[in-house]
């Protein structure tokens, strides 16, 4: 059984994300090239990509499990990466007013260097003979959003850093959002459903909040 989990990742939102659950890591990002892949489906892409986040930090720390992550905004087959100025800011949020746009996130989980069941060093096995990649998809339609919004979003700086210029958990993000069809913690940037239950399947019982918050119950009734 991995003795720590990483993070593989600098996203703050992830981070809180985790800590929500009662996860205890460690952030150490990874050192690879974000680079998108012509061609590639937009959930070939973030699951690829995960991959070699989680991958690229497992490699230098045996006995971890390693949990890689990335997420892109598509809108019409077309993925909108993070912007580069204020403008690209502008440009990207008035195509996605009053539309239906697709938000991806794909996560990896690596078992570093170890066999998932009896903890012997993996020898003759592949990269990462123990992990999985997975990814989710949410429907998020914008209401129309007007030059002032857009320009007043732009101002606080919060576009700036995320894929699609917009986070749905921000004060002013959080006012386009009409509807969504899917996880909401996927938009954020990580689907903790379907990862509580991805990662007991791969390690079985290394995360358990349910089990920990049981036992705080415990403690403070004795």
């Amino acid at each position: 059984m991995p003795h720590k989990i990483i993070l593989a990742s600098a996203s703050p939102r992830r981070s809180t994300l985790l800590r929500q659950i009662g996860i205890r890591f460690e952030v150490i990002p990874a050192e690879t090239d974000e680079h998108i892949r012509p061609g590639y489906h937009p959930s070939e892409t973030v699951e690829q990509l995960a991959l070699e986040k989680a991958g690229d930090v497992a490699r230098r720390h045996s006995g971890a499990l390693v949990i890689g992550a990335d997420t892109v905004v598509v809108l019409d087959n077309e993925i909108l990466g993070k912007p580069a100025n204020p403008e690209e800011a502008a440009s990207m949020l008035r195509t996605l007013s009053g539309r239906t746009h697709q938000v991806y996130t794909g996560v990896a989980l690596v078992l570093a260097g170890q066999d998932a069941n009896d903890g012997s060093p993996a020898a003759s096995a592949p990269e990462h003979p123990h992990s999985v990649t997975f990814h989710e998809r949410t429907d998020v339609t914008f209401g129309g959003l007007s030059d002032d919004e857009i320009r007043a979003y732009i101002s606080t700086g919060s576009p700036m850093d995320k894929a699609g210029s917009y986070g749905i958990q921000d004060d002013l993000g959080a006012l386009f959002v009409r509807k969504i069809d899917g996880d909401y913690y996927n938009v954020v940037g990580f689907p903790l459903y379907r990862f509580h239950r991805e990662v007991n399947k791969l390690a079985p019982g290394i995360v358990n909040p349910f089990e920990r918050h049981q036992r705080k119950n415990l403690l403070r009734n004795t």
